[in-house]
C-alpha cells in the first residue's frame, strides 16, 4: 500500500449519544485489492466525537503509508461539511478534534473528504459496532 492512492472509509458509532462508542476504519490501496481494517472501542462519548476519532485514526495510519493521494469517505454530513469549510465548528468538544483532523489532512497529498450515503459506508459501520460489541463481550 505504500506510495499508492488510498481510499479511507471511516465511521463512528455511539449507542445512546452519548453512550458506549466505537470507531471503524477501512484503508484500501486503490486498484490493488490491498486493504486494512481497524476498529476500537473508545469509551463513552457522542457520535460526532466518534466520527472525528475514526477519521483521525484513519489519517494517522494513512500517513505511515506515504500515499500518493488520499480520499476519505464518510457518512457524517456534519464532519464532511465542517472539514470542507461549509459549517462552522460550534461544539467545544469537537474543536480540538477538528483542528487535529485539519492538521493531518494538510500533511497528506491530494487529500479530500467526501460525503457518502450510509449504505456506501457499511463496512466501516460494521467495524465501529463490532468494537462496541467486543468490548461488552469481554467485560
Amino acid at each position: 500500500m505504500k506510495g499508492k492512492p488510498l481510499l479511507l472509509r471511516t465511521d463512528g458509532a455511539s449507542r445512546g449519544n452519548p453512550g458506549p462508542a466505537g470507531i471503524g476504519v477501512v484503508i484500501e490501496a486503490e486498484g490493488t485489492g490491498e486493504r486494512t481494517e481497524l476498529c476500537d472501542y473508545i469509551g463513552e462519548t457522542t457520535n460526532n466525537v466518534a466520527e472525528y476519532r475514526a477519521l483521525i485514526l484513519a489519517l494517522t495510519e494513512a500517513e505511515k503509508l506515504s500515499p500518493s493521494s488520499v480520499t476519505v469517505l464518510s457518512d457524517s454530513e456534519l464532519l464532511v461539511r465542517q472539514l470542507n469549510g461549509e459549517y462552522r465548528v460550534k461544539s467545544a468538544n469537537l474543536k480540538p478534534l477538528f483542528l487535529e483532523a485539519v492538521r493531518l489532512l494538510r500533511r497528506l497529498p491530494g487529500a479530500r473528504i467526501l460525503h457518502v450515503d450510509r449504505e456506501e459506508n457499511h463496512e466501516a459501520d460494521l467495524l465501529a459496532n463490532r468494537a462496541i460489541d467486543e468490548h461488552f463481550k469481554n467485560v
